[in-house]
């Protein structure tokens, strides 16, 4: 367990949420599937809700931004002491900015941009909202990673918005990095589609999520109207499998053991 009430480092993937077509329904799927209390918000900040988990706030859910038709998805965010200069970073490695700098009322000062491969992603400079209050828990935020098919690309994309370092995990057809601030602290990762992978498939941020029992939380997923990509299969860091909600938005679940204390 992680649990902090300060800003993230810069770099650091710090909140996630999710565009939900439908926000009460999204409200409902999740707090079944990881016993979320979601504080819901009025029509000031569009619904926008945030989820806790034993009061400390873990995720977002809001409607979905984008022009009609737009599907329901997760969103990561990045850490920022100043989004301004993060976002003149971001263009000047070719990134697009789909929203220019903007504060968000007090909470803080946020970014959406999409990368050079198309994935996109949020930059958020904290003000009273830090981001994640507890991560790396069972129904908590554990992993951020970057999918697309230009892997030196993508790398060298972030290693000039970000500043990250690469500690290189490939091997014979498979291309993975973990992201590095600092040069050691791992806060994500970054992989190419493997050989083969039907080139429809677009570039993303996928976000995991923890569950002690992960075979139980793809069976929830489904009794609650959701669907398995992927099945729950054993990694070395963990059990893990892909799925979508009843909204079709993708998240990955991963075995996190309960914390000791609890």
């Amino acid at each position: 367990m992680v649990t902090r009430d300060t800003p993230w480092p810069d770099g650091t993937p710090c909140w996630v949420d999710l565009g939900a077509g439908d926000i009460p329904k999204a409200v409902s799927f999740y707090s079944s599937q990881f016993g979320w209390t979601v504080r819901q918000g009025g029509p000031e900040v569009g619904g926008y809700s945030m989820a806790q988990l034993d009061g400390r706030n873990v995720a977002g859910i809001g409607p979905v931004m984008g022009p009609p038709g737009t599907p329901s998805a997760w969103a990561a965010y990045f850490a920022s002491s100043d989004a301004d200069a993060t976002a003149a970073k971001i263009k000047s490695a070719g990134g697009t900015l789909l929203m220019e700098p903007t504060d968000v009322m007090d909470v803080g000062r946020m970014v959406f941009a999409a990368d050079t491969a198309g994935a996109t992603f949020g930059i958020w400079q904290a003000r009273s909202h830090t981001g994640a209050q507890v991560v790396n828990v069972p129904g908590a935020f554990t992993w951020c990673e970057h999918m697309s098919f230009d892997f030196e690309g993508a790398k060298a994309f972030y290693a000039a918005a970000f500043g990250y370092e690469y500690g290189d995990m490939s091997s014979g057809g498979f291309s993975y990095a973990t992201l590095l601030i600092n040069g050691q602290q791992v806060v994500g990762g970054i992989g190419a589609y493997p050989e083969g992978t039907d080139r429809a498939h677009q570039a993303f941020w996928g976000v995991y999520f923890g569950t002690a029992d992960t075979d139980k939380a793809v069976g929830l997923v489904t009794s609650h109207g959701g669907s398995v990509l992927r099945p729950a299969a054993d990694s070395p860091y963990g059990r893990m499998a892909v799925v979508a909600d009843n909204q079709g938005a993708v998240f990955s679940l991963i075995s996190t053991p309960e914390d000791p204390e609890d």
